[in-house]
């Protein structure tokens, strides 16, 4: 799984974290000489569910046997483990050789510490073939990060059980989604499940409410800015409070993680307890290592865009989204750029395709979807009129980390749409 965004139609998302600045870097930890010029390479990645490790495993080997010498350590994760490993790395400047970056102020971050390598030159072949979709992982002109997977946020949902009980449409509105919602009830299905334990899925409606309400130019701003006093981000949150308030959300949710196991958010929804779920691209693969026969929903999958609202000054086809890139450490050795390349490569996209894992950015793999409601996925994607990089990860650890913090206390009832926009003023200093 990953947590991901864009191809063209990123492009304007690109502008947006181009504003972010910063410079290159530094970092490194599993990669050392075996003394007799032999490389070892330590992989971190989070696709730690079958079909992707195993495909994952596979590519490694291919690596290391078209390359004498490179042994690549593979270290797959649960998706929260490792974002707490890479944040206690990167304390430590001890990263991994190759990792996963999201872009956003986040890179920004990393880059003006000195833990990202610089890519503009050794892989300038790759980024040109991947064109818009490196806007997101650029500080000042330069690329740090070769994405693998964009795409956008949306409702997974099941559509035997939507049939079940009698939803005809997806919703398109507010008051459509209050209706579907009211409909599953009655039909004694539990609507929406939500891994508010791990915050960030709850944090992704406060996101939406607020891309629907906020003009582009209002959140293009705030990325600069991080002046979060337009009434647009009050009104996101009374939207989400409105919409808690019907209690649509599977029981336990305050506890509840995101993909961890067939009792998390993407588990329920991947066996049939809960009607839907708000997610990324991600989410068909990660059912399918929640599943039995490793199907996940199968023909019963189904997507649908969050709905807009009355109030709102965005642009209701604009789309929440983010993406993952690999990233080698600065003081990684230089097989460390090769490998990531191999990661972009035409042979290795095409499998992650066919396997569901994401939405591919290399053109050569597009056609290779094999799931349909994720090649439908690539087209709202790329139709977009633009995709907003996820909140935390556009405006940075410390305001993003405040961000999610306050939007969970509203989940649990403590907290209110001013308690949140005042905690991101004052975890970025404008209060």
């Amino acid at each position: 799984m990953t947590r991901n965004r864009r191809a063209a139609s990123v492009l304007a998302l690109g502008a947006t974290v181009a504003l972010l600045a910063g410079a290159c870097g530094s970092g490194s930890g599993g990669d050392e000489a075996q003394g007799d010029g032999d490389v070892t390479l330590t992989w971190w990645h989070n696709s730690n569910n079958e079909p992707g490790r195993g495909f994952y495993e596979q590519v490694a080997a291919d690596f290391e046997a078209a390359n004498p010498g490179v042994t690549i350590d593979v270290q797959a994760m649960q998706h929260e483990d490792m974002l707490t490993k890479l944040d206690a790395a990167f304390q430590t400047g001890d990263t991994p050789d190759v990792y996963m970056e999201r872009g956003g102020g986040e890179l920004a971050s990393h880059v003006e510490a000195g833990l990202t390598m610089d890519l503009s030159d050794e892989a300038a072949d790759t980024i040109e073939k991947l064109g818009g979709s490196v806007a997101g992982w650029q500080v000042e002109d330069k690329t740090y990060a070769l994405p693998f997977s964009v795409g956008v946020v949306g409702f997974w949902y099941n559509t035997a059980l939507f049939e079940q009980a009698g939803i005809t449409e997806v919703p398109t509105t507010q008051a459509e989604l209050d209706d579907a919602v009211q409909a599953l009830k009655d039909a004694g299905i539990e609507p929406i499940s939500v891994g508010a334990g791990d915050k960030w899925p709850a944090a992704h409606y406060w996101y939406y409410y607020g891309l629907r309400e906020c003009s582009q130019d209002v959140l293009t701003d705030a990325v600069t800015s991080l002046d979060f006093s337009d009434e647009c981000f009050l009104r996101a949150g009374e939207d989400l409070e409105s919409f808690i308030a019907t209690e649509p959300f599977n029981a336990g949710f305050l506890a509840t993680p995101a993909q961890s196991g067939p009792t998390s958010a993407s588990g329920l929804l991947a066996t049939g307890q809960v009607a839907m779920e708000l997610a990324g691209h991600w989410e068909p693969g990660v059912m399918q290592g929640l599943t039995e026969d490793g199907e996940g929903l199968g023909e019963n999958t189904g997507w649908f865009a969050f709905p807009t609202v009355e109030t709102g000054d965005g642009d209701p086809a604009a789309a929440l989204g983010g993406g993952d890139a690999w990233a080698c450490a600065a003081d990684a050795p230089p097989e460390c750029v090769d490998f990531i390349e191999y990661l972009l490569s035409d042979e290795v996209q095409t499998g992650f395709a066919e396997n569901s894992m994401g939405l591919p950015t290399n053109p050569a793999a597009s056609g290779a979807v094999a799931d349909p409601a994720l090649a439908d996925l690539l087209t709202v994607r790329d139709e977009a009129p633009y995709v907003q990089l996820y909140f935390d990860t556009a405006f940075g650890e410390n305001v993003g980390g405040a961000m999610n913090d306050e939007i969970a206390l509203m989940f649990a009832g403590e907290a209110s749409p001013q308690d949140i926009v005042d905690a991101i003023q004052s975890a970025a200093g404008t209060a």
